[in-house]
């Protein structure tokens, strides 16, 4: 029997790997999205591949990522690599995924300081509605 990919879950783990929390995919998302609609959709077995395409281009991580990683199998390739070829592991310093979550938390904190200044203009326009 072969095992399902669980695609909201997927979601799920390179959200938090990137350092982006739900509400930030929600923006990136769009006017329709919100926190609680992002925490329902990593619920989910399966996403419309349509809005798959959305978030792989909100988060810079190709869509077959949602549909094919199994994390049990990844686990027992990299066991299975370390076992076969214990005495020639190369060491690689270059991690491309620390320059994907450093990008993102780049973005995180425009959106942070956007937030701020849009609630800053918010508590100015509702003090000059109540003059």
């Amino acid at each position: 029997m072969e095992k399902k990919v669980h695609q909201g879950r997927n979601l799920k783990r390179f959200r938090e790997m990137l350092g982006i929390k739900q509400e930030a995919l929600a923006f990136d998302l769009g006017e329709e999205w919100n926190q609680k609609k992002i925490s329902l959709l990593e619920q989910r077995d399966e996403i419309d591949v349509l809005l798959l395409q959305k978030i792989s281009g909100a988060l810079k991580i190709p869509v077959e990522a949602f549909q094919n990683f199994d994390e049990e199998q990844a686990v027992n390739i990299i066991a299975s690599t370390f076992n076969d070829n214990a005495t020639g592991v190369i060491v690689n310093n270059y991690n491309p995924i620390e320059k994907i979550i450093q990008l993102h938390e780049e973005k995180i904190s425009l959106y942070e300081r956007m937030l701020k200044e849009k609630d800053e203009m918010v508590e100015r326009l509702e003090a000059l509605i109540k003059k």
